[in-house]
């Protein structure tokens, strides 16, 4: 079961909070937090010192079950500025980044989205620098210079309020960013199907865009792979990611590993689910929880054994729609019809053995081998129960759950 979500809202002696005379903010920080006071305290003074903008934004701190000094240096700064300040966090069960991103956007009300990272420093004008260069349909991606631990411990909030610190850029990390700009822009120009990247902790992305894939996948727990999954479904959902290291990067203060975090990337907890077949736009355990009946699933061409298609489908949860713009396509053997390209997942079930020509599945339901289908993506008849928990990522009973924007309201 899942800890219900704590909001806070926060407001000092300049907040609009609850004046219903002023227009709704433009843009909406997303903060997220996990037991770091010290860090935490110097990025809400950088976002303090944003030039031009503080009457166009909202703070949401969103933290992962800090135990610490975390809500009182919230609620501190809260007092000390003129825009609205709230806080959520929740029981701390694992690191759960992509709950705090999805709890941070619902307690939002901006049409436009800044996700951050609570130990990344930014340059007073890196929110005016998102806004400016926000478009409709894109995403904006960034990323941030790595200090290292000498660097990070002589930041304090005098220098960043002088903006001295700033000019502490690593050559060596400079180069990189510059060069990672380059690619992405490159990637951007030639209409690379998967890239540019879009790493955590500094992206930009219309409300709008983020609700279209119901936000981040909560399914990952731990570090890592949560950012990509993101990026995959925005692309596919037709939203463009965009780099915007060459306006704006933030500063990364040093502090030591997250302690799920491998020693080699593809090592990772994550990496496994990341790289599933038959990924879905719109997750099943995002910012709303939804049920298997609701996904819309489409029996394509015409099973020769149609009751015992529709009673396979039904009898697992499944509700089977008309709709050309299904998530799911089902595709029955022996029967006649092939696979569209716009599904998200493509599933076969052949009752019999056939040598019938398999293009484009993703996943397999069938008592034979069918040639050319991997083997890990193949389920006997008698589990067909398991090839729909993979797809919708190992769980099938979403009620469960209930409604993230209903938990919060409640």
């Amino acid at each position: 079961m899942v800890s219900e979500t704590e909001i806070r809202h926060l407001c000092g002696p300049g907040s609009r909070l609850g004046d219903e005379s002023v227009a709704r903010p433009e843009i909406a920080l997303l903060l997220s937090t996990y037991q770091k006071p010290w860090h935490l305290a110097r990025v809400l003074t950088s976002i303090a010192m944003q030039k031009g903008v503080l009457e166009r934004m909202e703070l949401v701190v969103t933290d992962d079950g800090s135990t610490d000094d975390t809500y009182q240096i919230v609620r501190d700064f809260a007092k000390t500025v003129p825009f609205p300040v709230c806080f959520t966090t929740h029981r701390h069960e694992g690191f759960q980044l992509s709950r705090c991103h999805n709890e941070g956007a619902a307690a939002s009300q901006a049409p436009y989205l800044l996700i951050l990272d609570g130990d990344c420093v930014l340059p007073p004008d890196h929110v005016e620098k998102h806004l400016r260069h926000r478009k409709q349909h894109v995403t904006m991606a960034g990323y941030y210079y790595r200090l290292d631990r000498e660097t990070s411990s002589r930041i304090d909030d005098d220098l960043i309020r002088a903006g001295d610190c700033f000019a502490w850029r690593p050559r060596e990390e400079h180069r990189f960013l510059n060069r990672l700009d380059w690619k992405s822009r490159f990637y951007q120009a030639i209409g690379h199907p998967t890239k540019p990247k879009l790493f955590g902790g500094n992206i930009g992305v219309w409300r709008k865009d983020f609700e279209r894939v119901n936000g981040f996948d909560e399914q990952f727990v731990g570090w890592g792979c949560e950012d990509d999954d993101f990026r995959l479904r925005l692309r596919r959902a037709g939203i463009h990611i965009q780099s915007i290291l060459r306006w704006t990067r933030t500063y990364h203060l040093w502090h030591p590993p997250a302690t799920t975090a491998p020693q080699a990337w593809r090592d990772g907890l994550n990496v496994e689910y990341l790289n599933r077949t038959g990924r879905l736009t719109r997750c099943m355990q995002g910012q709303v929880r939804r049920h298997v009946s609701d996904l819309a699933v489409r029996v394509v061409g015409e099973p020769e054994r149609p009751d015992v298609a529709e009673a396979l489908l039904t009898s697992h949860g499944l509700t089977i729609s008309n709709s050309r713009s299904a998530e799911i396509e089902v595709l029955f053997l022996p029967g006649k019809g092939r696979f569209g390209k716009k599904a998200d997942c493509r599933l076969l079930v052949a009752f019999e053995q056939t040598n019938q020509p398999v293009k484009h599945a993703d996943l397999v339901v069938s008592n034979q081998p069918i040639a050319g289908v991997n083997p890990k993506q193949q389920f006997p008849l008698e589990q067909f129960g398991k090839a729909i928990e993979t797809i919708v990522g190992g769980q099938t009973e979403w009620s469960a759950f209930g409604n993230r924007n209903e938990d919060a309201a409640a």
